[in-house]
């Protein structure tokens, strides 16, 4: 698991490349290590490594991996993917963070489970069916009903970008959505990936979810 400190390192030079042009902070920006589809070896690894917080998108595979990592004290574990309304009680004791919220619908279900959370509502930005999200049109409303439920705390925006491969083409995807957080006075952005954070900490990200740049090329899910 040597080649995670490693690949860590490196990814905390370019931040640090990031930051600078944008005349920034390193404590402004949370690291996210996405370790969707890996054992919990690796998130233990990552831990080792320095690495706190962790991204996992499917609810039911982090159910199977949250029991062995119960020793990793201070980590916390935030879902990245779409969650489904029918498995809000199996998601809300695994995460301190449900970064998709994308209804009104949805966040009631994680109002009415009765355990404070931390949330961001998901931003659908891209004209890809595969991308989930709040349309933006409706951000406003639902940002309004999410104030109201004493259970939630709304942190701010979250979106994926369409896949470039120049990382450049990202960026009008983050300040758009850096724009809509300012609107509605919401701090936290949830905002790049291994081939474009960079751009995404130019433009704002508070919060920048990598995976492939820290593991390497991950397992189909079976």
């Amino acid at each position: 698991m040597d080649h995670i400190r490693e690949n860590l390192l490196a990814v905390e030079e370019r931040l640090d490349g990031a930051l600078a042009r944008a005349g920034r902070r390193r404590e402004e920006v949370t690291l996210i290590a996405v370790t969707k589809t890996f054992a919990a070896d690796v998130t233990i690894a990552a831990y080792n490594a320095g690495l706190r917080v962790f991204g996992e998108n499917y609810v039911q595979e982090f159910e199977q991996k949250a029991p062995l990592l119960a020793q990793l004290e201070g980590a916390q574990y935030h879902l990245i993917g779409h969650l489904q309304s029918n498995k809000v009680n199996k998601a809300t004791p695994l995460f301190h963070c449900i970064q998709t919220v994308d209804s009104a619908k949805l966040a009631q279900r994680l109002q009415q489970s009765g355990r404070a959370l931390e949330v961001m509502v998901e931003v659908k930005l891209s004209e890809e069916g595969s991308k989930q999200g709040c349309a933006p049109e409706d951000l406003a409303a639902l940002v309004d009903s999410i104030r109201a439920m004493p259970g939630l705390s709304l942190q701010g925006l979250m979106t994926m970008a369409p896949f470039f491969d120049d990382p450049e083409q990202s960026r009008p995807y983050f300040a758009r959505l850096r724009a809509m957080a300012s609107a509605h006075h919401l701090p936290a952005l949830s905002m790049g990936m291994s081939n474009d954070f960079e751009v995404a900490v130019e433009e704002g990200a508070t919060h920048i979810r990598l995976g492939t740049v820290l593991f390497g090329k991950r397992s189909p899910r079976p």
